[in-house]
């Protein structure tokens, strides 16, 4: 999924203020190193994600007849492959 810069920032942010109101959480960095920290981490989960989708639909794509995407059966077989490749990570 491809997420703007701003918007990743924004989220970013959200997580470091989040994480400073919570009571349970106490910052050894200041604010900006733990939000450059969350949005280091947003962006190896969002780059595993697309990593993951493509190797779903190079599967379904390597099929021997063509699967039209967004038929029925391509859903099915792509929420398959996906888990499988998400499965590998260990999640």
């Amino acid at each position: 999924m491809r997420i703007t810069r701003d918007k990743l920032n924004k989220l970013a942010h959200v997580v470091a203020d989040t994480l400073a109101d919570t009571n349970e959480c106490e910052f050894l960095e200041d604010r900006n190193t733990i939000r450059q920290t969350a949005r280091a981490v947003l962006e190896k989960l969002l780059a595993e994600e697309t990593r993951i989708d493509q190797a779903a639909r190079l599967k379904i794509a390597s099929q021997r007849r063509i699967i039209p995407e967004g038929s029925q059966e391509w859903d099915i077989l792509y929420r398959k492959y996906y888990n499988d490749e998400v499965k590998k990570l260990g999640i």
